[in-house]
């Protein structure tokens, strides 16, 4: 196991079995993002962007949330005193913290899971809705929030949420706010499995280790083709299937996987 130094005990990043597990650790203020947590979020995501020893990337929190959104008792007190910001000046600094977050998320080059244990609310649900996939404890919930503190909405929430659940059913769980169970969010495909609370953090983790374990070149690959797939003509999705099918069958884990099948074996890719 490799222990990463995140510079602050409010996140832990450990690397387990090719799994790069980061835990928001915050559990008094249910993993609240603050002046601290997220400059140090933004950085190790950046920090495990390469690392070989990393097939997967699964964010958690400590406790029983997953992240409460922004830490309003926190946010901007580090800061001096400085002269007011323009407009402009403002939107292009939120839009650089959000480019930095989960913007880096969404792109992140391997596959990546969040681990909701409890509550994902506001910025919290925008970051587990920026990850591939969300695995939930069966009493965890997830809500939009923003309504209630009288907000629209930032880093991405308003961009994820319609591309996994439609439209018409996003607007209504931003303008209602309503608690999606987790059960609620299974059957509307925002999480992909609910364990049990007792034994969340083990089967999560078995979960990411699978995925982790898997051909890691294959699936960065995969994630490019279905995520560029969204935005761009059917033409260009066949030309791009067509240079990562043939970089694929080239590479080592296409030859391991073609040996595995012939000796009837399980492949091992790392």
């Amino acid at each position: 196991m490799a222990t990463i130094d995140t510079g602050t005990h409010e996140l832990l990043c450990e690397i387990h079995h090719r799994v790069a597990l980061v835990t928001l650790n915050k559990p008094d203020k249910k993993n609240a993002l603050g002046d601290t947590l997220s400059p140090a979020l933004r950085q190790v995501l950046l920090t495990l962007e390469d690392r070989a020893d990393v097939g997967c990337l699964m964010i958690t929190g400590a406790g029983d949330a997953f992240c409460a959104g922004g830490d309003v008792s926190e946010m901007g007190n580090s800061a001096p005193a400085q002269p007011p910001k323009s407009m402009d000046e403002r939107v292009a600094q939120l839009t650089g913290r959000q480019m930095a977050l989960t913007g880096r998320l969404y792109h992140f080059p391997k596959p990546t899971i969040a681990a909701l244990p409890g509550a994902a609310a506001g910025a919290g649900l925008s970051i587990a809705l920026a990850c591939d996939l969300r695995v939930a404890a069966d009493t965890a919930f997830m809500l939009t929030a923003f309504r209630n503190v009288g907000l629209s909405g930032d880093y991405g929430a308003t961009w994820f949420l319609p591309r996994l659940v439609g439209l018409a059913r996003a607007k209504s769980l931003f303008y209602r706010s309503r608690r999606l169970t987790a059960v609620d969010a299974l059957g509307i495909g925002l999480l992909d499995e609910v364990f049990p609370t007792a034994s969340f953090r083990q089967d999560a983790h078995t979960y990411a280790s699978e995925i982790a374990n898997g051909p890691t070149e294959a699936l960065g690959r995969m994630k490019h083709n279905l995520q560029a797939g969204l935005n761009q003509p059917l033409e260009a999705s066949l030309a791009l299937e067509a240079k990562h099918m043939i970089e694929s069958g080239s590479g080592a884990e296409a030859s391991e996987a073609i040996k595995a099948f012939m000796e009837k074996r399980t492949p091992h890719f790392h």
